[in-house]
């Protein structure tokens, strides 16, 4: 059986982007440890565009520097996350910037790509939203089961963090690149979540 884990920091960053911007299409990438588990564990994400998505100078740029990031930190990018900009496009098919995950999965093994199913965003969560596929044999094949760590918990954190408004703090690399003091790792958000998840 397929499954991919995604940690609770991961969780609320991709529903948080997803969020901040409901009337456009968003993405980002998906890391992991670097030594390959089963199940696959996404561990963090990087919200990346909320503009275009397409593969472009700066998606280069960007993915350059989350993959020195990311290495620094023991991790690597080993998936792609994208929320499309019509609510009823939860399909891969329909996914926008497909083509960052067809580049990723040539260079990872067993990439992941997520995409936010956005009828299942809202502030009343009970399971993961969303879709996700893996690649095997340079095909991409439906992942049977998308857990979420202490999925209860998270739901939970994820529906306040969402009431209150936190996605209005979450910076993604469109927002850098208007503004670089705009801090896309998110280290503001990576230091309280530990705090926020332990009051659920």
């Amino acid at each position: 059986m397929t499954e991919v884990n995604f940690s609770a920091r991961a969780y609320c960053k991709i529903m948080l982007h997803a969020a901040k911007y409901p009337h456009l299409a968003v993405n980002g990438l998906l890391l992991g440890a670097k030594a390959s588990e089963s199940p696959t564990k996404v561990l963090d994400a990087v919200p990346l565009f909320h503009q275009c998505l397409h593969v472009t100078p700066m998606a280069e740029i960007a993915l350059i520097q989350v993959e020195a990031k990311a290495a620094r930190e023991g991790l690597q990018i080993i998936g792609y996350y994208a929320a499309a900009e019509n609510f009823y496009d939860n399909s891969l098919e329909k996914a926008p910037g497909a083509r960052i995950a067809d580049k990723i999965a040539e260079n990872v093994s067993g990439a992941v790509f997520g995409v936010i199913d956005n009828r299942a965003v809202s502030i009343n969560m009970r399971y993961p939203a969303l879709k996700v596929w893996q690649n095997r044999e340079s095909r991409w094949s439906k992942v049977q089961r998308c857990t979420v760590e202490d999925s209860k918990n998270t739901f939970d954190a994820v529906s306040s963090l969402l009431q209150r408004g936190a996605m209005k703090e979450l910076n993604d690399f469109d927002n850098y690149l208007d503004n670089t003091e705009n801090d896309w790792s998110n280290a503001h958000l990576n230091r309280d979540l530990p705090q926020i998840l332990s009051m659920y």
